[in-house]
């Protein structure tokens, strides 16, 4: 097995991302705009808006969601018909999500959690869909009424969505709120990735992290903007950083809490086994013992989804297994998960975590929003040569806390960057205070 591990790191992480990191009362309805009248559909299918735009149509289209009240009530069904395996044979994760941790998951989602409050949050934001190279493009937009706002599109990750900004949009827009001044101020597009979300799934191959990238910088163009700024993490790093080595005309900068900076010799050395090279500083050590771990251990469910995501029909069919699919990113994520379904008190909430695995499932993109993965055939942890300005924001738990030594070698325009002392993988949801705080500093020299 060990073999089989090296042999798949060594060959996907120079030929494709493996890695990329890859974190509702409940069940599918129609995505559409405010104006669709959607025909009947039966239980659990996505519709499409009913009117579908005319080919090269750039319109932009008002967009809310609601889950009906028998979907919600079929999704509820479906966890408490829930078929569970036996415990685990040992007493940590090593076997992956524990039995216990879903079972208190699975309670809480059926008894106390209320999708209609996220649901709610999400409809009192602008939201809006735009047709770009035949996928619907969702995207909240919020405009700060700050003047000389610098206008900002951060892109979300796996398992992740744009649950994961919401906390980050008020903090952003309105910064005298927040302990900020008016020139703090951003104006915040957050579009959900084809098949993710409420965009639509692509009908054919080659939406990858390049084309995204490009549908980005459309999307700013179709908005107005004619300089800007880019943020994300995890796929949401390799469309930032796709953009960045694009360099459409109008992005002046980027940011990213997940950088691709793994120098080529540390690369090396971790796919081939080797000892940990000698002359390493402590940061860089610690950096390297991460990587080591997750190339190990934690590549599960990145070789399905790389190699063979239409298999994964179950977490399409059973909530609760969307819900271990998605926890079991990573172990620190899902460690911090599970303390918080032991009534920890954590940057997530349990309605958080919930909030996220509940679009997922009404929105039925478990498996579209898993053939990214399939798409992809860059490296993702390795430098890509990126001209413009670069930001970094390093936390702890993340797959790796990237070294100031290899951003600065990978970012030889490296505009910013901050050791952060806590966090993890989902910095915008854990810790918003603390990625709110590095945006504001590391492009107020481009205001």
């Amino acid at each position: 097995m060990m073999t089989y591990l090296k042999t798949f790191v060594r060959r996907r992480l120079l030929a494709t991302s493996v890695l990329v990191g890859m974190m509702a009362m409940f069940m599918p309805m129609s995505s559409q705009a405010d104006t669709a009248k959607p025909a009947a559909a039966p239980p659990n299918t996505v519709q499409a808006p009913a009117q579908q735009p005319p080919a090269g149509d750039t319109s932009i289209r008002p967009f809310h969601f609601h889950a009906s009240d028998k979907v919600l009530a079929d999704l509820h069904r479906r966890i408490l018909a829930t078929r569970w395996p036996s415990r685990e044979l040992v007493d940590d994760a090593t076997q992956g999500v524990q039995l216990a941790t879903m079972q208190k998951l699975a309670r809480y989602w059926s008894t106390d959690y209320n999708w209609r409050k996220v649901e709610a949050r999400l409809n009192a934001l602008p939201q809006f869909v735009t047709n770009i190279d035949g996928v619907d493009i969702h995207f909240i937009h919020v405009r700060s009424k700050e003047k000389n706002a610098l206008p900002i599109i951060i892109t979300h990750g796996w398992p992740g969505s744009i649950i994961e900004q919401l906390k980050i949009i008020d903090p952003l827009t309105n910064p005298t709120a927040h302990g900020g001044t008016a020139s703090d101020a951003f104006d915040v597009v957050i579009p959900s990735l084809p098949g993710y979300g409420f965009s639509g799934k692509p009908t054919a191959v080659g939406w990858d992290p390049q084309h995204i990238a490009r549908a980005w910088a459309v999307l700013m163009q179709r908005l107005g903007y004619t300089r800007y700024v880019a943020q994300g993490g995890d796929w949401g790093d390799a469309v930032t950083e796709q953009m960045g080595v694009q360099a459409p005309p109008g992005l002046i900068a980027i940011h990213t809490n997940m950088p691709a900076a793994v120098p080529p010799e540390i690369d090396k050395a971790l796919q081939s086994g080797a000892p940990q090279p000698a002359g390493l500083s402590a940061d860089e050590q610690y950096a390297y013992g991460q990587l080591d771990f997750f190339y190990k251990h934690g590549l599960a469910y990145a070789q399905e989804m790389t190699n063979r995501p239409q298999t994964l029909y179950a977490i399409d069919d059973s909530p609760i297994g969307l819900a271990a699919w998605m926890l079991d990113h990573d172990a620190r994520s899902y460690a911090l998960i599970a303390r918080v379904f032991d009534g920890q008190r954590e940057g997530l909430t349990r309605d958080d975590i919930l909030d996220n695995v509940t679009l997922y499932w009404l929105t039925e993109t478990g498996v579209s929003s898993s053939r990214l993965y399939w798409e992809n055939k860059l490296a993702f942890f390795a430098p890509k040569g990126i001209k413009i300005p670069v930001a970094v924001s390093a936390f702890p738990d993340e797959l790796y806390q990237a070294p100031k030594s290899w951003v600065e070698k990978a970012f030889p325009n490296l505009l910013y960057y901050n050791r952060q002392p806590k966090g993890g993988h989902f910095a915008a949801w854990e810790q918003p205070d603390a990625l709110t705080m590095d945006l504001r500093a590391a492009f107020k020299p481009l205001r």
